[in-house]
């Protein structure tokens, strides 16, 4: 968000607790150590893409790499969040990479930060909100149908694999539904009536950023 509002992959900002005020959580111990940790864990993270295809006796491995960060440089208060900034005023930085400056610039999705700030302590209801903003954002035509199992299903894209039987998952995506409502009464996502699949129409006309309530 930052990123895109600064107009630049290098992101400046003086003190931890101003990421806290923009994204509209509390400035206490708690969110500020989650935030420490989630630097640490976004930066050593990479996502890798790749496919194993058998062609006439051969073997070829075709894979790709992607990262979010190519570098920081964060000053942290040892004690108090809300503390002075860095020794001599320091900025601090964050460099993302390329690929992911360029997708988060071309690609924009209209999450709402009072929806994040409302969902940060249930990081698998947060994930599935941004999910479904994501795909319902790129609906163009007809309602999408996303299997909830299998190879592509919405458990595996979740990486909700715990739930060790279909039941489970099922009830907790209804429960995560019933929550997102209430921030996005509009949301245009719900389970088919066999169960099987989640039926993801268009928010073009609704989009999430525009429905969240308090």
């Amino acid at each position: 968000m930052l990123a895109v509002k600064q107009k630049s992959r290098t992101v400046h900002f003086q003190r931890a607790a101003q990421l806290l005020e923009f994204m509209q959580l509390p400035k206490d111990g708690i969110h500020y150590r989650r935030l420490i940790q989630g630097f640490e864990r976004i930066f050593a993270a990479s996502i890798f893409f790749g496919t194993d295809k058998d062609r006439a006796g051969s073997q070829c491995f075709d894979v790709a790499r992607f990262h979010f960060f190519d570098r920081m440089e964060l000053w942290f208060n040892r004690t108090e969040p809300q503390g002075s900034p860095a020794p001599d005023q320091a900025d601090n930085v964050v460099t993302l990479s390329d690929s992911f400056y360029e997708e988060v610039n071309q690609h924009p999705i209209p999450v709402e930060r009072q929806v994040v700030a409302g969902l940060a302590n249930a990081p698998g209801l947060l994930d599935f909100y941004v999910w479904i903003v994501w795909k319902s954002w790129t609906v163009k035509a007809g309602p999408a149908r996303i299997p909830l199992f299998g190879p592509q299903g919405l458990q595996g894209q979740l990486g909700a694999a715990t739930y060790s039987r279909n039941k489970r998952f099922r009830q907790t995506l209804r429960h995560w539904l019933q929550r997102i409502k209430l921030f996005w009464p509009e949301c245009p996502a719900a389970p088919s009536p066999d169960g099987k699949f989640l039926i993801v129409r268009s928010s073009s006309q609704s989009p999430a950023i525009h429905q969240a309530s308090a």
